[in-house]
């Protein structure tokens, strides 16, 4: 098992701001650890308290990558803004996509929760949309590590949660600067500790609406499960052949491309 780094002060537990992290410190398959203050990653920011964006903005974060949809902006509002830093909207799609799905999440009885949940199927969805974020958004996950090549780090990426999209888009983003499997997968299990779970908004709070049968259906949808994020590294073998390949043939980045996300994301030799 991989053991990861003592966890820096940037590892702050933040009011208004969930699953917030500095992903520093991940090692690389050459010995080297990816250098502490130039990737974030965490839910939204729409909540972020004064504190919270003060904390922030003493970061000297260049972009905030946002990956929500138009459904998750007008469920939870825009980010707070973060005076001096570029806010860059790339939607990807929502593992639980789908407005009449979320009705019935937020909404639904437990009979219509056990026939779109039960029996794995939860599960199965996750996984089929990790899945298809790998193959169908190449252009957008090729569009963020050009801009972190270039000019964009610091960076924080965020979705709602900070677990499905932008965990994808770390993950990304650290199989191109050499960081083992394992290592990514240790941080993506992270999303799971308690203070950092993204909080269930059922419209029913009562003991039936929010009962332990009705927890374990929704939480494939806001738990990490390493099912998930191997799903999409099966992907990537199944659809190029090696991390390579998706990196240079599916995400176009040229060496020279790799070479300055390794310069600007990595420790030095």
């Amino acid at each position: 098992m991989t053991q990861l780094p003592e966890v820096p002060s940037t590892d702050t537990e933040l009011t208004g701001v969930r699953n917030f992290r500095d992903v520093g410190g991940l090692p690389t398959l050459d010995g080297r650890r990816v250098r502490f203050g130039r990737l974030y990653r965490s839910g939204h920011l729409a909540h972020a308290s004064e504190a919270d964006t003060v904390f922030l903005s003493g970061l000297g974060l260049h972009t905030v990558f946002d990956f929500r949809n138009a459904a998750d902006h007008k469920l939870d509002g825009y980010d707070v803004e973060l005076p001096g830093v570029r806010n860059v909207s790339i939607p990807l799609s929502d593992p639980a996509d789908g407005a009449e799905f979320w009705r019935l999440v937020r909404d639904g009885n437990i009979e219509q929760l056990r026939s779109i949940l039960a029996g794995g199927k939860g599960t199965e969805r996750m996984i089929a949309s990790y899945r298809s974020i790998i193959t169908d958004r190449t252009a957008e996950h090729s569009r963020v590590l050009h801009a972190l090549a270039e000019d964009s780090v610091p960076a924080l990426m965020h979705c709602a949660a900070g677990k499905d999209r932008a965990g994808l888009s770390i993950a990304v983003a650290l199989l191109a600067v050499g960081v083992g499997k394992e290592a990514i997968e240790a941080d993506y299990l992270k999303s799971n500790d308690a203070h950092r779970r993204y909080k269930v908004q059922r419209s029913d709070t009562s003991a039936a609406g929010m009962s332990d049968e009705v927890m374990e259906l929704l939480n494939p949808l806001f738990g990490a499960r390493a099912e998930y994020l191997a799903a999409a590294f099966t992907t990537i073998e199944e659809s190029w052949g090696s991390t390579d390949r998706y990196l240079t043939e599916g995400l176009r980045l040229a060496p020279e491309t790799r070479e300055k996300l390794r310069e600007r994301l990595v420790e030095d030799a």
